[in-house]
């Protein structure tokens, strides 16, 4: 019963209850419906008194936020190892937790880079600028995280340490949160790659921390500090003697030590900056990316995808156990997504008579080449690059040879309608008015920002993805628009959080002004998500 009702039922019963008249005869009337009547208002009464302390007041909030990101986590992951999982790790969260199950991914591509940001910002690549791993702005190349203005700190790698978040031109849920509390709340982002720590934390974070595995440590750079926190120094001595790591070296990834290490390192943090036990609230950011470099590998089934999330479940019962001490169970807030799922191998599905197979895409440009040149006569190829489904073409090479854009496009449309296992095929200029489904229109719409994501998108059939030289026989990928790629796991655990589950269609957007409701801040200023409701 809520208060609100039990309002009204006292208000009514009080009304009609005479007290100067009644109470004198209650001695005598143990049995009588007035003896009745008054043990259940005191009950009310009581049960009243209970539900406003209980009640937050509007300005309450968790110590501590923890957003976790497990990369190429599929949603159905959740009931496939559902009875393998421990009691504490991805458990807790389901069974103590509140499950959406239905939340989806709404724009494409649907890859890492992407879908962290998405996840922290609440916005898409057409408001946020995150288009993609790899993209090109203003036909420059560029990796998502490249910054040549900063130094790594903690090792002299400057490959993987030249590294911020430059190119992210929306805020995050940290951002926001370090705004609202004046920039005294802490914000830290820890993960096995760059991109999955650098993103999340947004621009204004204290430190975002990723493993150099050349050196076999965790690494900064200037854009944060110049020198590491002695915390951070002390966990990479302690790293360098790592039997595990050292024999595994750079193939750390397609093992859960890799997990193992990112959680020791997030809870090293935890500690080192003391988060959670301050006066503001904090946020720790934290993704596992081994599970996606071992489903590129291996795919969706067979022992290495299992051992994986095995390994992931052990890590987030450690991690909570470290939480319950340093925080306190119920004092912090807990969310858990993916950045995006996964197709099944494309020979297991042949193999059990499924629709799917590989599109050849190196192939497939190289015959787009031809045809247009067989078409206008040039000599220099037109097309940049392909990424992710994106044809990016060579403006200034069209330009160069005397070309018109749209006639280079409209002829490479009429190639690759004819090219086969391609269900639609978008000008991206044009993909507003295209003769697509609404739902493949929304989703190419926001993921399409017209300096960084290309002139033409194009959408496999289903069951199958892009594979090249760089693939295995035996793994997976992802970036397509279909459930198994966008239907990801969203849990939500601890603070003001229900146990329960729904079934409404959700996206990932909605996950950060949800977080963002629940501390009492504003969303990040690119977010198109709405707040979710716990019911």
């Amino acid at each position: 019963m809520v208060i609100s009702d039990c309002l009204l039922i006292l208000l009514f019963w009080g009304a009609n209850l005479d007290i100067s008249e009644d109470f004198l005869t209650f001695a005598n009337m143990k049995n009588s419906n007035l003896t009745k009547r008054f043990f259940l208002v005191c009950l009310l009464v009581a049960s009243l008194t209970v539900q406003l302390q209980a009640q937050p007041s509007f300005n309450s909030r968790p110590k501590l936020v923890v957003g976790i990101v497990v990369d190429q986590m599929r949603w159905d992951y959740l009931s496939r190892y559902y009875d393998r999982f421990g009691g504490d790790g991805f458990r807790r969260l389901i069974d103590q937790g509140f499950s959406f199950n239905n939340c989806l991914i709404n724009y494409v591509p649907t890859v890492t880079a992407i879908g962290h940001t998405s996840v922290y910002t609440g916005s898409t690549p057409a408001f946020h600028g995150i288009c993609g791993n790899n993209f090109s702005i203003d036909g420059r190349a560029v990796y998502c995280c490249d910054d040549a203005s900063v130094m790594p700190v903690g090792s002299d790698n400057k490959k993987d340490g030249q590294m911020s978040p430059v190119n992210l031109l929306a805020t995050t849920i940290g951002d926001q949160l370090r705004l609202h509390t004046d920039f005294r709340a802490k914000v830290i982002g820890v993960s096995y790659k760059d991109r999955a720590a650098i993103l999340p934390a947004g621009h204004s974070a204290n430190g975002a921390y990723w493993l150099d595995r050349k050196n076999r440590c965790f690494i900064t750079s200037t854009y944060y500090m110049t020198e590491l926190p002695e915390w951070a120094k002390v966990f990479n001595h302690d790293l360098k003697n790592n039997e595990e790591f050292k024999r595994l070296g750079q193939d750390i990834g397609l093992s859960p030590e890799a997990g193992h290490i990112t959680v020791d390192m997030a809870i090293a943090a935890l500690r080192g900056e003391k988060l959670g036990q301050g006066s503001e609230t904090d946020m720790l950011c934290v993704s596992f990316s081994q599970t996606d470099v071992i489903g590129h590998k291996w795919s969706t089934r067979g022992e290495h995808t299992d051992e994986a999330y095995m390994g992931v479940d052990r890590d987030l019962a450690k991690l909570f156990q470290v939480l319950d001490e340093k925080v306190g169970k119920g004092q912090y807030l807990v969310f858990l997504t993916a950045d995006h799922g996964a197709a099944h191998n494309s020979q297991f599905m042949v193999d059990n008579r499924l629709h799917g197979g590989q599109w050849l895409s190196r192939e497939v440009r190289a015959d787009l080449e031809k045809y247009i040149a067989d078409k206008l006569g040039n000599r220099q190829p037109v097309v940049e690059a392909i990424r992710d489904y994106r044809f990016y073409l060579d403006h200034a090479a069209i330009a160069q040879q005397g070309l018109d854009l749209q006639r280079v496009k409209d002829l490479a449309i009429e190639f690759l309608r004819k090219s086969p296992y391609l269900s639609f095929v978008v000008d991206f200029e044009k993909a507003a008015y295209a003769p697509i489904p609404p739902v493949l229109r929304e989703r190419i719409l926001m993921g399409y920002h017209y300096r960084r994501s290309g002139d033409i998108i194009v959408v496999v059939e289903p069951g199958f993805y892009e594979f090249g030289p760089w693939s295995s026989p035996v793994g997976t990928t992802h970036g397509e628009w279909n459930p198994y790629d966008a239907h990801i796991p969203l849990l939500f655990y601890g603070w003001q959080v229900p146990h329960g589950q729904s079934e409404a269609e959700v996206y990932i957007t909605d996950i950060a002004p949800t977080v963002c409701s629940l501390l009492h801040i504003q969303q990040p200023n690119a977010c198109v998500g709405r707040a979710l409701k716990f019911n």
